[in-house]
C-alpha cells in the first residue's frame, strides 16, 4: 500500500491507497484481500469515487449479484456520469433477468461514452433475450464495426442471425469466430 500511495502521490494511509492497492490486488486475483482494502477505503472515505465500482466488480465476478447491484448504485449517486457504470449495473441486472432496466442503463452508458464495445455487446445480449433480434443484431454489427476482432460479439451476431433465420450470415458470423478464437488461443502457447 505504501508503494502504491508513493506511485500515485497519496497519504500512505489514505482511502486512495486502500483503493488503488485494492484494484492492484484484484487484478492479481486475490479477492479477499481486494474487498477488504476496498471496504477500509470506502470506511475512511464513503463518498471516494470508483471505491464503490470497485467493490461492484469485486461482488459481479464472484456472482454476488445484489450486493454488486448495491454497489453500482452508490457508486452511481455519488458518480452519475460514469458510463462503466451503468454498464456495470446493466450487466449485473441482466444477470438477474432484469433486461428492461439493464437496456436503459445500457443507453445511457452509451450515450455517455460511445467509444466503449462493452456496452454495446451487452446490449445485443439483452436484446436478444428479450426477442428483439433486429435491434440486437444493430447493436451487435456497431460493436463488431468498432472490434472486428473480437470472437465473442461474432459469436453472439451468429446466433443472432439464426434467430432470424439467416443461416448463410449465421454460418458466417460462427465461422469467423471460431477462427479468432483459434487465433488467440494458438497465440496464448
Amino acid at each position: 500500500r505504501g508503494a502504491f500511495a508513493k506511485m500515485f502521490d497519496v497519504g500512505p494511509d489514505s482511502a486512495a491507497s486502500y483503493l488503488f492497492t485494492a484494484r492492484m490486488l484484484l487484478r492479481q486475483e486475490y479477492d479477499p484481500v481486494a474487498e477488504e482494502y476496498a471496504l477500509k477505503a470506502i470506511s475512511l472515505d464513503p463518498k471516494l469515487p470508483l471505491a464503490h465500482f470497485l467493490l461492484g466488480e469485486l461482488h459481479l465476478y464472484k456472482s454476488r449479484v445484489n450486493e454488486a447491484v448495491d454497489d453500482f448504485r452508490q457508486e452511481l449517486e455519488l458518480n452519475p456520469g460514469h458510463a462503466p457504470a451503468y454498464y456495470k449495473l446493466a450487466d449485473a441486472y441482466s444477470r438477474i433477468q432484469k433486461y428492461d432496466d439493464a437496456e436503459r442503463l445500457l443507453q445511457r452508458s452509451i450515450w455517455l461514452d460511445s467509444t466503449s464495445t462493452g456496452p454495446y455487446i451487452l446490449l445485443g445480449k439483452v436484446l436478444q433475450k428479450k426477442g428483439e433480434p433486429l435491434l440486437a443484431q444493430r447493436a451487435l454489427q456497431r460493436a463488431t464495426t468498432m472490434d472486428p476482432n473480437n470472437s465473442i460479439t461474432h459469436h453472439l451476431l451468429g446466433q443472432v442471425y439464426r434467430d432470424l433465420g439467416d443461416n448463410a450470415d449465421a454460418d458466417r458470423e460462427l465461422k469467423i469466430a471460431e477462427e479468432l478464437l483459434n487465433a488467440k488461443n494458438a497465440g496464448q502457447h
